[in-house]
């Protein structure tokens, strides 16, 4: 009795699925021609790949979108434009480009970040980034002279922020009265750092510190320990950038081990 019906239900959904009308089976019928319903199915997984919502607003695009394709389309293929030189060689690139797109999808899909390699790598960054943080402001000066003359002008009473915003060749920090935001210490260059942790608190250089840039006037506005992000918060930053290297060694080894003549 189990059977029967069992049977029958793949009978009826078989004869319901053969009485479907054939607009029912397709998106759309322009000039004859049906638009199956599974190029809509491929745009939908696209944009729901990007992060976007697929609403009905957005369906209705994608219908117009794909009618309008097949009305040029049409036009295109009635003009014989399919059958040039020039059109081969771009569905050619295409091709190519398309295969090699889901090359590297199924490469990810088979090699994925483990938790161990992202808990791995945040290690070093911790590693790179601990210790302290140093806030400090500075003027970037061309010569030598013109920084000694600015550090006299601030010991006689000058406003530091003043001169950096109308002489520091550094126009980011120059803006900004030279101040700069928290760093670690390795950020800059070795001579600025080297100047600048030792400094006291609220002190400034008394000469000027010369590097490949011109010539620092520095001032450590302060110090605190390193802030640094937990796991869990960066974890998806992590694996993007490993899933990226990843891709971009077997993309090498794809190369070396090529045979090009």
């Amino acid at each position: 009795m189990k059977k029967q019906l069992l049977s029958g239900l793949v009978a009826a959904a078989v004869l319901g699925t053969m009485a479907l009308p054939v607009s029912a089976q397709n998106l759309a019928i322009v000039n004859g021609k049906a638009i199956p319903k599974e190029r809509a199915e491929v745009f939908k997984r696209q944009l729901a790949n990007s992060g976007r919502p697929v609403t009905p607003e957005v369906e209705g695009q994608i219908k117009d979108e794909l009618i309008t394709r097949e009305v040029f389309m049409q036009e295109a293929q009635k003009r014989g434009l399919e059958t040039s030189g020039d059109f081969k060689v771009q569905m050619e690139m295409a091709r190519q480009t398309i295969l090699i797109r889901e090359l590297f999808l199924d490469f990810q899909k088979t090699n994925p970040v483990t938790d161990e390699e992202i808990k791995a790598e945040y290690d070093k960054f911790v590693a790179a980034n601990s210790g302290k943080e140093y806030k400090a402001s500075h003027i970037l000066i061309e010569k030598e002279a013109d920084a000694k003359a600015a550090i006299a002008a601030i010991n006689k009473g000058a406003k530091f922020e003043e001169i950096a915003k109308k002489q520091s060749k550094d126009p980011g920090s120059g803006a900004n009265g030279g101040a700069m935001d928290w760093a670690n210490p390795s950020s800059y260059v070795s001579e600025f750092t080297e100047a600048m942790i030792k400094l006291e608190k609220g002190k400034m250089t008394q000469t000027p510190v010369k590097s490949q840039f011109g010539y620092h006037i520095i001032r450590l506005d302060d110090v605190r320990q390193a802030e640094l992000p937990k796991l869990e918060d960066v974890k998806p930053q992590v694996a993007q950038q490993l899933q990226q290297q990843k891709l971009a060694k077997y993309q090498e080894e794809l190369r070396t081990k090529a045979k090009i003549e």
